[in-house]
């Protein structure tokens, strides 16, 4: 590794910095106080469920990068029965905890019993 690499690495790490740092303080560089408009607030509320899905739906639906094929697979009957929970018991308190621990008590004896 040669002494340009090692400085062009510190100057595009230095760079990436100064870009975060600056987009992330904009909103605290203004003095006056500002709202985000109607439309823009009404799509963020469904930015956290975005994600989730993002990062879940994936995970049940592929193995190493290629789909499952075949219904035998612990994940979706574990995703369904937690959905379900959680859908009969959403004005709970424990809807959350209760659609965890449901969905594990189908994975595990699918997963480790049957090795779906």
């Amino acid at each position: 590794m040669s002494a340009e690499t090692d400085l062009w690495t510190v100057l595009v790490i230095l760079g990436l910095t100064a870009i975060t740092v600056l987009t992330r303080s904009l909103f605290f560089l203004s003095s006056r106080p500002w709202q985000l408009p109607g439309w823009m607030q009404r799509g963020l509320q469904y930015a956290p469920i975005a994600a989730l899905a993002a990062v879940i739906v994936p995970e049940l639906v592929m193995t190493q990068g290629e789909f499952i094929h075949s219904w035998q697979d612990a994940r979706l009957f574990a995703a369904l029965a937690g959905t379900a929970w959680f859908l009969g018991h959403k004005a709970q308190r424990q809807a959350v905890l209760g659609t965890i621990v449901v969905g594990m008590l189908v994975y595990l004896p699918l997963h480790l019993v049957w090795s779906w």
